[in-house]
């Protein structure tokens, strides 16, 4: 018998029923209460059409109900397609549109963005998570429904999440998990990363719709609490981690800094802290060592994971933080087997790099709807390519090289170049240009446009910037223009990132 997520939610409810589960701000859930909520709003969900299988897009940013909902919709069978908030209208009409998703489930703060999309994408069904502009408050309708477990007949192999990604040229992708992969993730965190205890409390102060919302399971399963924040803020996290003594935090390393950019950082009261895990994007070393030095090196986590095969192929413990190891991945997790390839899917030798491959009971099932891209990406045996380059040191420690993309990773976010660059290209004035990351000592990597503009024509940075952040998420707008005679090209008459980063970007 495989164990999948539904069974896993229904065990951790079983075991701790009176005690805290979730906080929010003043507000609180114990155990049973999120079981009971999130079965009547199964409930809720099954009295309004929906079906085991069906997509339902979820559009909200952390609050109490976050979890509840999640809960929910495993338990309705729902294969939930969540929508990051900072996205664009555009991005996000074309998320609903390419899963072909006719529900929407929203917060109250979101229901401006609620209306647009049904003005958007005609015959959406829109539901309000406490609150209402466009569809009925799916919370009151729960209230009356029965608050037992929905029997909803599921199997390992349903899809219960598919989460957009983007692809090496800006293309929208989406990771599908099932039920079975979800309760694999639960146990690679549980087996590789944290030891949650009973009276354990995490932090979540980043989107928990990504890597934050991972850890929520293996806590649940536990009996530990989970603390949500509404967003990053130093100042409310860092008073957060002392009044609910706080023993794990996850953050980017862009969060990180910010805080010790803190004046209480060095203050705090951090004797419950036993770990700050962090990942997402390179750590700039200045910053970990200076973490390290005023908090402890015992604390101190990173993983090495990917949207399609979560949260850690490889973590770098505590006592590997130091010297060269900081710019290791670290060693393979335990339920992970990692292989390097060649493009021919092919071994390559001892010490080389080559590109990382991977296969672990937390790997996604595919793409959705994504035929080529599968054949693609999966090899003989079930091996998942990652498009990382890496090497394996002598110890067996994981270095990355290269990426085989052009992606960005800027703040914990990933960008793609030809995303931003078909908005810039569309402006009147601009003949061709090439978006690259430039060093950053805030944001790891500052996404960087390298224009040209078309003769007699001329326009300024901020005009350009504005233009792009006029349609695409914010954190995907350019910070710096950097204007040239022409854009560089391969031999092959391509755009040549390599050489424009070679050129620019560690400035």
């Amino acid at each position: 018998m495989t164990t999948t997520y539904l069974d896993l939610i229904h065990r951790g409810a079983g075991y701790n029923p009176e005690r805290t589960a979730i906080v929010f701000g003043d507000r609180s859930l114990t155990f049973g209460e999120t079981q009971t909520l999130s079965n009547q709003l199964a409930h809720a969900l099954i009295e309004r059409g929906v079906q085991r299988g069906d997509r339902v897009a979820l559009l909200l940013n952390n609050g109490l109900y976050s979890v509840p909902v999640d809960f929910a919709c495993v338990k309705a069978g729902i294969n939930r397609v969540p929508l990051n908030a900072r996205l664009s209208l555009d991005e996000h009409a074309r998320m609903l549109e390419e899963t072909d998703t006719g529900m929407l489930l929203y917060g109250a703060d979101l229901a401006e963005r609620a209306a647009a999309l049904r003005d958007a994408r005609p015959g959406l069904i829109c539901h309000g998570i406490g609150g209402d502009a466009v569809g009925d408050d799916l919370l009151a309708a729960a209230a009356g429904c029965d608050r037992a477990a929905p029997r909803v007949a599921v199997e390992p192999d349903d899809v219960i999440l598919t989460l957009f990604t983007s692809g090496t040229t800006g293309t929208l992708k989406a990771a599908q998990h099932t039920q079975a992969s979800y309760a694999g993730i639960c146990r690679n965190v549980l087996l590789n990363l944290v030891n949650v205890q009973r009276d354990d409390a995490m932090l979540h102060a980043a989107s928990l719709i990504h890597a934050s919302g991972v850890f929520v399971l293996p806590f649940w399963l536990r009996g530990a609490r989970t603390v949500i924040m509404p967003g990053f803020d130093p100042d409310a996290f860092l008073t957060l981690i002392e009044k609910e003594r706080i023993t794990a935090v996850n953050m980017v390393p862009t969060m990180l800094q910010m805080l010790l950019g803190h004046p209480r950082f060095m203050s705090t009261d951090v004797s419950h802290l036993r770990q700050v895990i962090y990942g997402a994007s390179p750590m700039p070393r200045p910053v970990i060592e200076q973490a390290m030095q005023l908090w402890g090196r015992e604390k101190f986590w990173q993983y090495y994971g990917q949207t399609e095969c979560p949260l850690t192929i490889a973590v770098l413990r505590p006592e590997d933080h130091e010297g060269a190891l900081l710019g290791a991945c670290g060693r393979p997790s335990l339920d992970v087997e990692i292989r390097l390839v060649d493009e021919a899917g092919q071994d390559v030798p001892a010490g080389e790099p080559g590109e990382i491959a991977v296969r672990a009971p937390s790997m996604m099932a595919g793409y959705h709807n994504a035929p080529a891209l599968n054949r693609e990406m999966f090899m003989e045996g079930g091996w998942l390519r990652t498009r990382d380059v890496a090497a394996f040191d002598e110890r067996g420690y994981l270095h990355l090289k290269d990426r085989t993309s052009d992606m960005i990773i800027t703040g914990g976010y990933n960008v793609y170049p030809r995303e931003v660059e078909d908005v810039l290209v569309a402006h009147p004035a601009v003949a061709e240009c090439a978006v690259i990351g430039v060093r950053d000592d805030k944001w790891v990597e500052a996404v960087t446009a390298v224009v040209a503009l078309k003769p007699d024509q001329d326009v300024d940075e901020d005009t350009l910037i504005a233009f792009v952040a006029a349609k695409v998420a914010s954190y995907k707008k350019p910070r710096r223009v950097l204007f040239i005679e022409a854009i560089p090209k391969t031999a092959v008459g391509k755009l040549n990132r390599k050489a424009l980063r070679d050129q620019y970007g560690k400035q």
